[in-house]
């Protein structure tokens, strides 16, 4: 159980957390001085920040076309039952798939939006072949990504 105190969040909290979103590597000195506070202070607001769970993790963003991933597509999926355990085994198995860079549970008009990365047409068409045999499959469609416009750019932060 962490020892900080839940406490809402002030115009300090929201331009770190917005600062660490656009940078995360920023040193805790440059900072304290971007939220104008000292070293201290500012170190104390990130690990509560933190601790409360409002920073989720760091990490890098990778050049996907020279890593051999530089196709995306999204691939809709339909299942042929909609209960709890077909739901629990079809999520079991699709986050094993590493072409598989997000999967998300939606209302509408199919069961599940895949995002996929894939070096070619032969790789996307062998990555479809695992997606069709997943428990209770029962119908794909796929957008194969012509340009991308905008990337996530995070959660947009309001420092009103």
């Amino acid at each position: 159980m962490s020892s900080y105190k839940a406490k809402p969040l002030d115009k300090i909290d929201l331009t770190i957390l917005d600062t660490l979103q656009k940078n995360g590597r920023i040193s805790n000195i440059e900072l304290s001085k971007t939220v104008n506070l000292s070293a201290s202070p500012c170190l104390d607001r990130v690990k509560r920040l933190e601790a409360e769970g409002y920073v989720e993790r760091y990490g890098a963003y990778l050049n996907a076309a020279k890593l051999n991933y530089g196709m995306s597509a999204f691939i809709q999926v339909t299942l042929d039952r909609t209960t709890g355990d077909v739901f629990d085994k079809f999520k079991l198995e699709v986050v094993k798939i590493k072409e598989v860079a997000e999967c998300h549970m939606v209302a509408g008009g199919f069961d599940y939006q895949l995002k996929i990365r894939f070096k070619d047409m032969q790789e996307y068409r062998e990555v479809l072949g695992i997606i069709v045999e997943l428990p209770a499959v029962s119908q794909t469609h796929t957008y194969v990504v012509m340009e991308e416009v905008k990337q996530d750019q995070g959660v947009p932060i309001s420092l009103k």
